[in-house]
């Protein structure tokens, strides 16, 4: 068993965590970090992770954004609002894990898309984070508070919900003022089908290319979305009569 790690915002917590400012007076102030003292942050963390498993200790596969996202040529706004540069001793960390674990980072693809990708293209692994999108993706999924099962409807339900309630840390609107209860209220009412969520923007005075623009910034990848050998992204395009509830 290994133990799929979204690691990301781990990575980034830890560093951002040991930096700290120097105030030299004269209007000058900069940061420092300790290089040490992130990584044992983050060693402090997978730890934690592994410790949740010790009837079986697993193996770890750490998980990692690339620096281009294919996403930005769905919507160039996509996440335009996370400017904030990475804290100092990000890439030096990430480095030095790449020496103790297996480290994976694909091609224009974020950590979700890759790890999703992975867990679908090798099944019985455990899928570890916190971030709600992992909850398209069938399997095992370990939320950092409880480990739960997700089955393939259960995960193609998830993606129509936030195609309709949009994702603000993200960047992107679904329907405005739909979030997730209403969108689960609508689908529960019509069915988990394309024609629900095309209505449902329809009704906003938006159109069927909203909807999909809106689908395909939602949807996590997984193996079947993805050409490992061109190492590009295969589009999804639902047909007209698409339900994700069979």
């Amino acid at each position: 068993m290994k133990a799929l790690i979204d690691a990301d915002y781990t990575v980034y917590k830890s560093c951002a965590g040991a930096e700290e400012d120097l105030d030299w007076g004269d209007d000058v102030i900069t940061v420092v970090s300790r290089f040490s003292e992130a990584l044992k942050n983050v060693e402090r963390d997978l730890t934690k992770i592994k410790n949740e498993f010790i009837w079986d200790v697993p193996q770890l596969i750490l998980f990692f954004s690339d620096s281009e996202n294919f996403r930005k040529k769905i919507y160039p706004d996509y996440k335009g609002h996370r400017n904030r540069k990475k804290p100092c001793g990000y890439k030096r960390v990430i480095t030095e894990l790449g020496k103790r674990y297996e480290v994976i980072k694909l091609p224009t693809l974020e950590a979700d898309d890759a790890l999703g990708i992975y867990a679908t293209a090798h099944t019985g692994n455990i899928v570890c984070s916190p971030d709600k999108d992992l909850r398209q993706i069938p399997g095992k999924l370990y939320d950092m508070k409880e480990l739960t099962t997700i089955d393939p409807i259960e995960g193609a339900k998830w993606h129509l919900i936030q195609t309709l309630a949009g994702d603000q840390t993200d960047g992107y609107s679904g329907v405005p003022g739909i979030g997730i209860k209403r969108a689960v209220a609508l689908f529960e009412e019509h069915g988990y089908t394309w024609k629900t969520v095309v209505k449902a923007f329809e009704d906003k005075d938006l159109t069927e290319d909203d909807a999909l623009m809106n689908a395909r910034l939602a949807k996590i990848l997984t193996c079947n979305d993805y050409d490992p050998i061109e190492h590009t992204v295969i589009p999804w395009t639902p047909a007209a009569d698409y339900r994700a509830d069979s």
